[in-house]
């Protein structure tokens, strides 16, 4: 562990444990065969001060650092739930922080650490996924409001969100990355339309949605930032976001190799354990060491982010190396268990299904490493 934890930090993972295992486990397979989490979940979260932790006092939060999202990663997936609130915490909260106005921290923060705003963040569409600068929503300024135009596809927390941060263009600049504009849409503006909830492989609770805004006009107070900035806003987050990606593919992958070691010492063929064979057996070596690796190299990023150092490319290798090597875990615990991976009352089967998404969302890793060859000067 390169992480050195505090008697505070411990405290938050207690409390935090004890409220999974009495508001959110016994409910989790209940919520994940709807394919909804209540909101009510949403609001506990945030009375237990588990939402925005690091959002100032002020605004409904803690004042903690960076370190208390690794730790409820941790302990989310120690209880094997998924709800997407790293999402809304950390990855989406931040860009209201970092760039909202005065006027717009003080509307819609409190709620975002109490749990009555859930966020998400649009930018992919049905055309334009990795490429940013190829967006087609447009967004036509009329006096005090934008007339927003346009498709989103594959957004997390889409379902549910009560706040939406929508990537869009706003000029014709020749050059494409200077017309993108970030507009927040709140939940019953007109014309903007929940389309349909998609019914994906894996992560069932996360509400995940096609959006649709037609002459959707949003308010020109809910500009976050400065219009045509959009774009390098969206950049300076993505080192945070990609952490976040690699944080939850690195405890899916502890989580993982943790039960099939388990399920290798106790399921018994040819009159011994499995794990005594020698593949098997060389499999978890070789698993136990990725996982070692991952988690010192992610544990240094953490550290080395919350010290305020620009990490793009450490980054960009963590979110896909640590993504794929959780690939390669989820199949080898789930061939470890043989039939039994692939009913789905066997945890190996649910990861393996949640775990497929880590190497596309965040940015594919394709795309990772296109920003790692270009860091090197290829």
């Amino acid at each position: 562990m390169l992480l050195s934890y505090t008697r505070e930090h411990e405290m938050y993972r207690e409390s935090l444990r004890k409220f999974l295992q009495k508001e959110v486990v016994p409910y989790f397979r209940e919520w994940e065969k709807d394919r909804q989490v209540p909101r009510e979940v949403w609001k506990a979260f945030g009375r237990q001060g588990f939402l925005c932790p690091w959002l100032p006092e002020e605004y409904g939060g803690s004042g903690v650092g960076f370190e208390y999202a690794l730790i409820l990663i941790e302990e989310m997936s120690r209880a094997d739930v998924d709800i997407p609130i790293s999402l809304h915490s950390e990855v989406v909260v931040p860009y209201l922080y970092s760039y909202g106005t005065d006027e717009q921290k003080r509307r819609w923060l409190p709620g975002c650490a109490s749990g009555d705003l859930i966020t998400a963040v649009a930018m992919t569409e049905p055309d334009a996924g990795s490429d940013l600068a190829a967006l087609r929503m447009t967004a036509v300024r009329d006096v005090d409001t934008y007339i927003l135009n346009g498709q989103k596809v594959f957004i997390t927390n889409g379902w549910d969100c009560d706040l939406v941060i929508v990537a869009c263009k706003t000029g014709n600049d020749p050059k494409p990355h200077r017309n993108i504009s970030l507009l927040v849409v709140e939940e019953g503006t007109p014309g903007f339309i929940k389309a349909k909830k998609l019914n994906k492989m894996g992560r069932h609770t996360e509400g995940t949605a096609e959006l649709v805004f037609e002459d959707c006009r949003v308010p020109a107070r809910n500009l976050l930032g400065q219009e045509g900035k959009g774009f390098y806003y969206l950049m300076e987050k993505l080192q945070q976001e990609r952490l976040i990606a690699s944080m939850g593919s690195l405890c899916a992958a502890e989580k993982m190799f943790q039960e099939g070691l388990e399920y290798a010492k106790t399921r018994r063929a040819f009159g011994q354990p499995i794990g005594s064979f020698q593949h098997n057996s060389f499999k978890l070596a070789e698993m136990a060491t990725e996982v070692e690796i991952a988690r010192t190299f992610v544990e240094r990023l953490v550290m080395e982010h919350i010290q305020g150092r620009e990490l793009v490319m450490e980054a960009s290798m963590a979110k896909w190396w640590v993504s794929e090597m959780a690939n390669r875990v989820a199949a080898q615990v789930l061939q470890l268990h043989g039939g039994y991976g692939y009913m789905e009352e066997y945890p190996i089967c649910r990861h393996y299904q949640n775990v497929r998404v880590d190497t596309i969302y965040a940015g594919t890793n394709e795309i990772m490493k296109s920003i790692i060859a270009k860091r090197l000067g290829l």
